[in-house]
């Protein structure tokens, strides 16, 4: 099988229900192991390959994601499209629990987390104003309508580091900036995504209204849990409507993201750095 369609399991997202002719595939990349095994299969009739963001069972913290090596494995997989679906506490009123929202901006607020594959003597500046790609945004809003979810199209997503939840003064101060949902690991998707030319949507689904609301300032995660149960189902229907409905070209400028990023002299990359980044950027050298 050859995917060309990934889709990221979040919070208690595990494993696709629908899957047909499934097998694990473990990849090899330059940055380490993903999270897990990517399970390739078929989904509504075509080729996915399946990634377990935490892993099964829930064993790696947002912090210790090898993010490079998620993102480099799609690649390495032929996947072209990336559908993340991510668990996140809602800023505003109108975001209820059991809402999903497709957030089209991010603000960053995690320290320390690598979120390139460049550096060792090649660098990259890609275009990053509009962080998701507008095509699978329209591809996975229609399907949400197909499904019968309740998404709403736009907004910000605030990536936190974590693990812990937000402090009341952070949770206010991302409320009047208009930022929409907070979580902790879609961030540097995104940006990897679009350095390796892969088209990228968030579908956030929230669990809780962050702990600004009153009812919801001391959110459990046994709490949580019980609407990740509840919303897995509604993902599980609306990712299954996206892939029968994803068009089978791109016409977003995703897949050329790299074309003028790449600034170093190429008589200067050096050779290991060169070969590292080949499946990335070999047809530019």
């Amino acid at each position: 099988m050859n995917p060309k369609i990934g889709i990221i399991g979040g919070s208690g997202l595990y494993s696709m229900p629908g899957f047909e002719a499934e097998e694990e595939r473990t990849v090899e990349t330059p940055w380490g192991e993903p999270s897990d095994p990517y399970v390739v299969g078929k989904l509504a009739g075509k080729e996915v390959a399946f990634l377990a963001r935490h892993g099964k069972g829930h064993r790696i913290s947002p912090s210790e994601l090898n993010f490079r090596a998620n993102i480099y494995g799609f690649k390495a997989l032929g996947v072209e499209r990336i559908l993340s679906l991510s668990a996140v506490g809602s800023l505003k009123e109108e975001h209820k629990p059991m809402d999903f929202v497709l957030p089209d901006q991010f603000i960053d607020r995690t320290r320390g987390r690598v979120s390139t594959f460049f550096g060792e003597g090649l660098v990259a500046h890609v275009s990053f104003a509009h962080p998701v790609c507008g095509q699978l945004a329209k591809v996975a809003q229609a399907a949400a309508q197909t499904a019968g979810v309740n998404a709403k199209t736009g907004g910000t997503y605030v990536c936190m580091e974590g693990p812990a939840f937000s402090t009341l003064a952070e949770s206010n101060l991302y409320r009047s900036w208009g930022a929409d949902v907070i979580g902790m690991t879609n961030l540097q998707e995104a940006k990897l995504a679009r350095e390796a030319e892969l088209c990228y949507v968030t579908i956030a689904m929230v669990t809780d209204y962050d702990c600004w609301h009153p009812d919801h300032d001391a959110v459990t995660v046994d709490q949580i849990i019980a609407v990740l149960h509840k919303n897995a189902e509604n993902a599980s229907k609306l990712v299954a409507a996206a892939v029968a409905a994803m068009p089978a070209e791109r016409t977003c400028k995703c897949g050329s993201a790299l074309a003028h990023a790449l600034i170093t002299d190429r008589k200067t990359i050096p050779p290991a750095t060169r070969a590292k980044l080949e499946l990335l950027v070999g047809k530019y050298l």
